[in-house]
């Protein structure tokens, strides 16, 4: 998938910023732009190149679209709003980045709700409903959603409690995270992932919690010592396009997308279940201290999962607890 990836990058090159460009009498090609958030060898951003390819093939390059790894066309939290006004047909976000616009958004990482695949898929049915109205209405059509592994700790010391993290400078990147940082007492410190390996190399984080990839990606081994495989949720990225821009096709071309999308979601959560344990191995090759958290720190985690529970529940209301009931059937 790594060499497919390079592949389609080189081939389609960098596309101009346009608005989007319908197929009509004088054109025979619509050239659509993607941005994403992560790195060009992460399997999310393989993953939308093999969609991007998909789309290509089935549409017999009518579509084209050019994915821009690495928020090299648009920071992350910038890639929902330049899709939902047209300054980008598609994009790929983590959707619990824009928590403040709707707690939904942020249901799936809500700590120890859902700790395995078979769980985040389960949670990922109830609440695509509310999920997709909600982007609907923002202009955006939902496309699919992928997984990443589950969250563990990354520290460059012993931590036996949250007690150990009081003080700790805390890489945060949603509102959970965040709130974590503050009721374990540690700072936390907004970073994204495109600049989680600066602030790494230059201290101004020395604690955080994200998969194993996204430690993999970072080199999170130059910095800290310590991984605690907390599994402590498993948030997801979502694809979208810009609803405009979709209705604006044929419908052979949208049938080839949404074709396209269910594909691209089964095999980005097959993808995931295979590396999420490959990427923990490598941090272990690296000579990282990988281990469960000790029993009063899991503790002291999951007392902060029901904190964070009942927050989110109070936020997001009936239609909120419907959902989480869904999910509990």
């Amino acid at each position: 998938m790594l060499k497919l990836l390079k592949t389609c990058v080189l081939a389609a090159g960098v596309a101009a910023l346009a608005a989007p460009a319908f197929v009509g009498p004088a054109a025979a090609q619509t050239k659509w732009n993607l941005p994403a958030a992560y790195p060009a060898d992460n399997p999310h951003s393989v993953n939308l190149v093999a969609f991007a390819k998909d789309v290509a093939t089935a549409t017999g390059d009518k579509l084209q679209i050019t994915v821009h790894p690495a928020a090299s066309l648009f920071k992350a939290p910038e890639i929902k709003r330049a899709v939902a006004t047209g300054q980008a047909q598609a994009g790929e976000v983590l959707i619990s980045l824009h928590e403040n616009e709707d707690p939904m958004f942020g249901i799936d990482v809500i700590p120890f709700l859902a700790t395995s695949y078979p769980a985040a898929k389960k949670l990922w049915t109830a609440s695509k409903p509310a999920i997709e109205k909600k982007l609907a209405s923002q202009g955006l059509k939902l496309l699919f959603a992928v997984p990443w592994g589950p969250q563990g700790i990354y520290a460059k010391k012993d931590l036996n409690s949250v007690d150990d993290m009081k003080g700790l400078k805390f890489r945060a990147y949603n509102v959970g995270t965040s709130r974590i940082a503050e009721l374990v007492g540690a700072q936390p410190i907004t970073i994204q992932a495109a600049e989680l390996p600066q602030a790494l190399a230059t201290g101004v984080v020395n604690s955080f919690i994200t998969s194993g990839s996204t430690g993999y990606d970072s080199k999170a081994w130059e910095t800290m010592t310590h991984f605690y495989d907390a599994q402590a949720w498993i948030p997801k990225n979502v694809t979208f396009v810009n609803k405009a821009a979709f209705d604006a096709l044929d419908k052979a071309t949208q049938d080839a997308i949404l074709k396209a999308a269910a594909v691209a979601e089964e095999r980005g959560w097959k993808l995931w279940e295979e590396k999420a344990k490959w990427y923990v191995e490598q941090l272990k090759a690296n000579k990282m201290q990988v281990q469960p958290p000790p029993p009063a720190l899991k503790a002291g985690l999951e007392k902060i999962g029901e904190q964070l529970t009942a927050d989110w529940s109070k936020k997001a209301g009936a239609d909120g607890e419907a959902v989480i009931a869904a999910y509990k059937k």
